[in-house]
């Protein structure tokens, strides 16, 4: 069980800093600097999450976390009450901190 928590963790965080970094690249990317590209820019970032999600079922299946959709989808669901209960945080500047913040909140919903 600890084994089966600690991999799903790993995974999950693994997970957490890649969706930061490829967000944040495709937020770059786009270069939003005004309202017009709000809904493009937010559009993707939608887009890159649905996909790792459904990629994340897929790789916590290879790791032995079984069944992964059923964890991939509660993990889903936790993430989602983290990110409402961050609204009311203070944001930090470091990009490193909100790095290390995604991988703590996507693993800590993978345990």
């Amino acid at each position: 069980m600890t084994g089966r928590m600690g991999r799903a963790a790993g995974v999950c965080a693994a997970l957490g800093v890649l969706w930061w970094a490829t967000v944040r690249l495709a937020w770059a990317g786009i270069g939003c600097e005004d309202w017009g590209c709000l809904v493009p820019a937010v559009g993707v970032v939608v887009l890159i999450s649905l996909g790792l999600f459904a990629w994340s079922a897929r790789a916590l299946e290879r790791v032995g976390v079984r069944p992964g959709r059923r964890v991939a989808l509660v993990a889903t669901g936790v993430l989602v009450a983290f990110r409402l209960a961050g609204e009311s945080l203070p944001s930090w500047t470091s990009s490193s901190a909100h790095a290390v913040t995604a991988a703590l909140t996507f693993g800590g919903a993978g345990a």
